[in-house]
């Protein structure tokens, strides 16, 4: 019969086999609460709509009804739009015309539809607002840190400790807001993932040897 381990060897055997199972992040820890979920057809609608709708942000600049102005607030709007009615109505609204590029519509049931302005916060409360650790850490699970697993639509998390960032995979570009706002500068970004990996200041390199880089998250409502 084998011996068993004592308890302060078991409990340091636990705690590195969960520290294996992570992504390297400083701040980032826990798992994403489970929720409605959307179908797979109805996910790649979304993945499509939340693409879509960040594109008219970079084109045309900012619509107004986007308030708050950050990297988290540039996700946290396009999700919200994603899951909306994209009725002619909507479409002004967002300065979206009605040609054969829009994605179908999601075809949600009003379980689903309750997820939009619906985030879990770090401290567990369901609000409009989320921050953009509690938005990864939260309300999305960990896909890979290799680009090669991302969808569009999935988020890019760096952690630099102090501070955390989230970037949107487009499918052939990253976009992101750097957070900040000038009369000259609506602080919107894209750069395509050669640019990103080339990156001067290393921490934002989206590679697996740099520790800032957490990985890809997905949304965990979807499929």
């Amino acid at each position: 019969m084998a011996t068993a381990l004592p308890l302060t060897m078991r409990r340091r055997l636990l705690a590195a086999l969960l520290a294996a199972a992570v992504p390297p992040a400083f701040a980032l820890k826990g798992a994403a609460t489970a929720q409605v979920r959307l179908s797979q057809a109805q996910s790649r609608a979304f993945q499509a709509w939340m693409v879509r709708i960040i594109s008219a942000q970079l084109e045309q600049g900012p619509t107004p009804r986007w308030q708050h102005r950050d990297c988290a607030g540039l996700v946290r709007f396009a999700v919200n739009e994603a899951l909306a009615v994209h009725d002619a109505k909507w479409l002004r609204a967002n300065g979206i015309g009605t040609d054969r590029r829009l994605p179908p519509e999601l075809g949600l049931t009003p379980e689903q539809a309750g997820l939009r302005n619906r985030w879990v916060q770090a401290d567990g409360k369901v609000g409009h607002f989320v921050t953009a650790l509690a938005l990864v850490q939260n309300n999305s699970r960990f896909v890979a840190r290799e680009l090669g697993q991302a969808l569009p639509g999935d988020l890019l998390f760096f952690d630099q400790g102090d501070e955390q960032h989230l970037m949107v995979w487009m499918g052939m570009r990253i976009a992101y807001h750097t957070g900040t706002v000038k009369p000259d500068d609506n602080g919107l970004r894209t750069v395509d993932i050669q640019q990103l990996t080339m990156w001067k200041d290393t921490r934002w390199q989206p590679t697996v040897d740099n520790p800032n880089f957490a990985g890809v998250f997905r949304l965990s409502f979807l499929s």
